[in-house]
C-alpha cells in the first residue's frame, strides 16, 4: 500500500469514527416557555398566538394555508436545553412573519415535523441536539381565529 493509499484510508476510518459517535439527542421543550422567552425578549409580539396540536384552540373562522420552518442554531458551548429553546423560538418568529403576511392572527395544529415524522403533543415541541447544532422542525397552519 502505497503512502498516498495509506493516508485516504485513515481519512476513511477516522470519518466512519465520527459519523458512528454523532449525537442526537432528542429534548421536549414546552412551547409555552418558548413563547414567553420570545415576549419578553421582544422577538415575539404577540400578535400571532401559537396553538400546539391537542391543544385548547379557539374556533377557527378560516384556514390561510400550512408551512414548515425548520430552523438550525449552533449549540457549541450551549447546553442542549438553552440551544433548544433559542431554536424553536427562530421557528415561531419565521411563522409569525408568515403569519402577519397572510393576514393570520393564529398558527394552529403546530406540532414538531423532524425528518418528516409527526410529533404531536398539546405542551412540548422536540428538538434535536448534536455535538455542534440544534434543530427544531416545526408543521403548523395559518388560521384566523376568534
Amino acid at each position: 500500500m502505497t503512502a498516498r493509499h495509506y493516508a485516504m484510508a485513515l481519512l476513511l476510518a477516522c470519518g466512519s469514527l465520527s459519523a458512528a459517535h454523532a449525537r442526537d439527542t432528542r429534548l421536549l421543550v414546552p412551547l409555552n416557555d418558548v413563547i414567553q422567552m420570545g415576549l419578553a425578549d421582544g422577538k415575539l409580539d404577540g400578535s400571532v398566538k401559537f396553538y400546539l396540536s391537542g391543544a385548547n384552540t379557539p374556533a377557527v373562522q378560516a384556514r390561510l394555508g400550512e408551512d414548515v420552518s425548520n430552523k438550525k442554531t449552533n449549540g457549541v458551548g450551549k447546553e442542549d436545553l438553552t440551544a433548544c429553546r433559542w431554536v424553536a423560538l427562530s421557528a415561531l418568529i419565521a411563522f409569525q412573519e408568515s403569519a402577519k403576511q397572510k393576514g393570520a392572527n393564529a398558527v394552529v395544529d403546530l406540532h414538531s415535523f423532524y425528518k418528516r415524522k409527526s410529533f404531536k403533543d398539546p405542551v412540548n415541541v422536540e428538538c434535536h441536539a448534536g455535538n455542534v447544532v440544534a434543530g427544531v422542525t416545526l408543521k403548523g397552519s395559518y388560521a384566523k381565529t376568534r
